[in-house]
């Protein structure tokens, strides 16, 4: 009974031993008898012990090592501190475990290498500006040499780049600069476009009131030549009633004195009179005679007429 308990549990523990259980996004480097046997995947597997025995677990999921900061010499003689990080992933298990003692290692002394390269064939500004271009050169680098350790470079940054403390008080010195130097000429350009508006708008202003001004001085002299117009008509139609009228030269000759007269009471200091006008001026002396002998006339004809009532009123 004891002997049949000790065989049922070796088997159990055999058993047991015999199965490895796998985590997603693992998987297990098997070898058996110091060989390599299989990639074990996840999910259940089983495997000889004593004979099969796991040699590492490998994460396939994407990973990151820093870098530690590096001390690197530009082309000019600069002694800059960079940082960097590295994302990888392991994409041949077997590569990754029998290709290179610590693939992680690899890769961190890769990147400082390179990076001493790339940034000694560059200048201060050159490096301070070029963190892509330096980027790019370390992970085509990595590339190269990680492709037969199964591990894939996704990506690598260039995290912080510190110049000398001198040197970046220099630099913060040269951009409070820069930064007054561009604030002032904003200031500038804000002045100019507020003068130039400003000039823009009264030129305008100073249009429209002129071109008001002209419209207002051409209505006023359109309704002047109207009010002409209309004064030249009514006289005109005057002119034509009286002669309908049967009037002859000599109250025409009146009527223009008239007119004459009207004219000279005016506000005007200059008279420009024509021809016909002067002839009228001319003659006055006629006209004085013609009103003495209509007025002798009328008289003589208001005495026979007070003789002839007298008459009648002595009968």
């Amino acid at each position: 009974m004891t002997t049949s308990l000790i065989i049922l549990a070796s088997v159990i523990v055999l058993l047991a031993l015999s199965v490895r259980i796998i985590q997603q996004q693992r998987v297990a480097v098997v070898e058996r008898l110091g060989k390599f046997q299989r990639i074990m995947h996840p999910g259940l597997n089983l495997f000889i012990p004593i004979v099969d025995r796991v040699r590492v677990y490998h994460d396939l999921r994407i990973q990151q090592t820093n870098v530690p900061p590096q001390s690197v010499i530009t082309r000019d003689n600069v002694q800059v501190l960079i940082d960097t990080i590295v994302f990888y992933q392991v994409v041949g298990p077997e590569q990754a475990t029998y290709g290179i003692f610590d693939y992680v290692l690899g890769v961190r002394n890769i990147t400082t290498a390179t990076m001493r390269q790339i940034i000694g064939n560059l200048e201060l500004d050159e490096t301070l500006s070029g963190r892509e271009r330096i980027s790019a050169e370390i992970r085509t680098a990595l590339d190269e040499a990680t492709e037969k350790w199964g591990v894939r470079i996704e990506r690598v940054e260039v995290i912080d780049i510190k110049p000398p403390m001198d040197i970046q008080e220099a630099m913060d010195k040269q951009m409070k600069a820069e930064r007054n130097r561009r604030a002032t000429i904003l200031e500038a350009e804000a002045a100019k476009q507020d003068m130039i508006l400003r000039a823009e708008g009264d030129k305008t202003s100073k249009i429209l009131r002129a071109e008001g001004e002209r419209a207002s001085a051409e209505l006023q002299a359109l309704g002047q030549a109207r009010a002409i117009a209309d004064v030249a008509e009514a006289e005109k139609t005057r002119i034509r009633l009286l002669l309908e009228a049967g009037l002859d030269d000599r109250v025409l000759t009146y009527k223009s004195f008239e007119a004459l007269e009207k004219i000279a009471m005016g506000p005007a200091n200059k008279i420009f009179l024509p021809t016909a006008a002067v002839e009228t001026l001319g003659n006055i002396g006629a006209i004085g005679d013609m009103l003495k002998s209509s007025r002798d006339t009328v008289d003589s004809s208001l005495v026979s007429r007070k003789h002839a009532q007298n008459g009648d009123k002595v009968s």
